[in-house]
Protein backbone atom coordinates (compact mmCIF):
# COMPACT_ATOMS: atom_id res chain seq x y z
CA UNK A 1 0.00 0.00 0.00
CA UNK A 2 1.54 3.37 -0.99
CA UNK A 3 2.24 5.93 1.70
CA UNK A 4 -0.34 8.66 1.81
CA UNK A 5 0.50 11.89 3.63
CA UNK A 6 -2.17 13.09 5.99
CA UNK A 7 -2.49 16.30 7.97
CA UNK A 8 -2.35 15.59 11.69
CA UNK A 9 -4.70 17.12 14.22
CA UNK A 10 -8.18 18.47 14.04
CA UNK A 11 -9.12 20.76 11.15
CA UNK A 12 -9.72 24.36 12.15
CA UNK A 13 -12.17 26.60 10.40
CA UNK A 14 -10.54 29.24 8.17
CA UNK A 15 -7.05 27.94 8.88
CA UNK A 16 -4.74 28.85 6.04
CA UNK A 17 -1.40 27.34 7.02
CA UNK A 18 -0.09 25.39 9.99
CA UNK A 19 3.00 26.52 11.83
CA UNK A 20 6.38 25.82 10.24
CA UNK A 21 9.39 24.48 12.05
CA UNK A 22 11.76 27.45 12.01
CA UNK A 23 14.51 26.81 14.55
CA UNK A 24 15.72 23.96 16.70
CA UNK A 25 17.50 25.11 19.86
CA UNK A 26 20.45 23.26 21.38
CA UNK A 27 21.89 24.18 24.79
CA UNK A 28 25.66 23.88 25.03
CA UNK A 29 28.45 24.62 27.48
CA UNK A 30 30.71 25.28 24.46
CA UNK A 31 28.41 26.68 21.74
CA UNK A 32 31.26 27.21 19.26
CA UNK A 33 32.24 23.54 19.42
CA UNK A 34 28.66 22.32 18.98
CA UNK A 35 27.90 24.83 16.19
CA UNK A 36 31.11 23.90 14.37
CA UNK A 37 30.27 20.17 14.62
CA UNK A 38 26.74 20.61 13.22
CA UNK A 39 27.95 22.97 10.47
CA UNK A 40 30.45 20.32 9.36
CA UNK A 41 27.97 17.44 9.72
CA UNK A 42 25.21 19.17 7.74
CA UNK A 43 27.29 21.24 5.32
CA UNK A 44 25.89 24.42 6.89
CA UNK A 45 27.47 27.70 7.93
CA UNK A 46 27.26 30.11 10.83
CA UNK A 47 24.60 32.68 9.94
CA UNK A 48 24.62 34.87 13.07
CA UNK A 49 26.55 35.28 16.29
CA UNK A 50 25.01 37.09 19.21
CA UNK A 51 25.99 37.20 22.86
CA UNK A 52 25.11 33.78 24.21
CA UNK A 53 24.06 32.20 20.92
CA UNK A 54 24.97 31.11 17.42
CA UNK A 55 22.55 30.50 14.54
CA UNK A 56 23.53 27.99 11.87
CA UNK A 57 21.80 26.99 8.66
CA UNK A 58 22.22 26.44 4.97
CA UNK A 59 23.44 29.20 2.66
CA UNK A 60 19.90 29.95 1.48
CA UNK A 61 18.81 30.59 5.10
CA UNK A 62 15.98 28.11 4.64
CA UNK A 63 14.17 26.57 7.59
CA UNK A 64 14.75 24.96 9.93
CA UNK A 65 17.87 26.52 11.34
CA UNK A 66 19.65 25.58 14.56
CA UNK A 67 20.33 28.00 17.42
CA UNK A 68 23.09 26.93 19.81
CA UNK A 69 22.78 28.72 23.16
CA UNK A 70 25.36 28.95 25.94
CA UNK A 71 24.30 27.38 29.23
CA UNK A 72 26.38 26.77 32.37
CA UNK A 73 25.42 23.13 32.90
CA UNK A 74 26.26 20.06 30.84
CA UNK A 75 23.77 17.49 29.58
CA UNK A 76 22.75 14.94 32.23
CA UNK A 77 19.99 12.74 30.77
CA UNK A 78 19.02 11.18 27.43
CA UNK A 79 17.49 13.60 24.92
CA UNK A 80 13.72 13.47 24.54
CA UNK A 81 14.10 14.82 20.99
CA UNK A 82 16.89 14.03 18.56
CA UNK A 83 17.93 14.39 14.94
CA UNK A 84 17.83 11.49 12.47
CA UNK A 85 20.36 12.01 9.68
CA UNK A 86 20.17 10.26 6.33
CA UNK A 87 23.30 9.89 4.16
CA UNK A 88 23.03 11.81 0.90
CA UNK A 89 25.36 10.97 -1.99
CA UNK A 90 27.59 8.66 0.07
CA UNK A 91 27.23 5.23 1.61
CA UNK A 92 26.03 4.89 5.18
CA UNK A 93 29.39 3.41 6.12
CA UNK A 94 31.30 6.35 4.62
CA UNK A 95 29.00 8.84 6.33
CA UNK A 96 29.45 7.08 9.68
CA UNK A 97 33.23 7.30 9.28
CA UNK A 98 32.95 11.00 8.39
CA UNK A 99 30.76 11.82 11.40
CA UNK A 100 33.09 9.94 13.74
CA UNK A 101 36.07 11.85 12.31
CA UNK A 102 34.20 15.13 12.98
CA UNK A 103 33.94 14.26 16.67
CA UNK A 104 30.77 12.19 16.98
CA UNK A 105 30.92 9.03 19.05
CA UNK A 106 28.81 5.91 19.25
CA UNK A 107 26.46 5.72 22.23
CA UNK A 108 24.14 3.12 23.68
CA UNK A 109 20.69 4.40 24.63
CA UNK A 110 19.19 0.93 24.84
CA UNK A 111 18.79 0.30 21.12
CA UNK A 112 18.68 -3.34 20.03
CA UNK A 113 21.77 -4.94 18.54
CA UNK A 114 19.94 -5.39 15.21
CA UNK A 115 18.74 -1.77 14.94
CA UNK A 116 18.87 -0.43 11.39
CA UNK A 117 20.34 2.87 12.62
CA UNK A 118 23.44 3.92 14.51
CA UNK A 119 23.09 6.07 17.63
CA UNK A 120 25.76 8.73 17.93
CA UNK A 121 26.42 11.77 20.11
CA UNK A 122 27.78 15.19 19.21
CA UNK A 123 30.70 16.72 21.16
CA UNK A 124 28.40 17.61 24.09
CA UNK A 125 26.67 14.21 24.15
CA UNK A 126 23.45 15.20 22.34
CA UNK A 127 22.25 11.96 20.77
CA UNK A 128 21.38 11.68 17.11
CA UNK A 129 20.90 8.77 14.73
CA UNK A 130 22.39 7.89 11.38
CA UNK A 131 19.73 6.03 9.41
CA UNK A 132 20.73 3.00 7.37
CA UNK A 133 19.09 3.88 4.05
CA UNK A 134 20.51 6.73 1.99
CA UNK A 135 18.46 9.47 0.34
CA UNK A 136 19.13 7.80 -2.99
CA UNK A 137 17.88 4.41 -1.76
CA UNK A 138 14.62 6.04 -0.69
CA UNK A 139 14.11 7.70 -4.07
CA UNK A 140 14.94 4.69 -6.25
CA UNK A 141 11.91 3.31 -8.08
CA UNK A 142 10.58 -0.06 -7.15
Amino acid sequence: MPFEAQICGLPRENERMPSRLAVIAIDAVAPDVVADFWCAALGWTILEREPGGITIGDHARSWPMIDVFAVPEGKTVKNRLHFDLRPDGVSTSDELDRLLALGARRVDVGQSSDASWVVLADPEDNEFCLLSRTVQQLTEPG
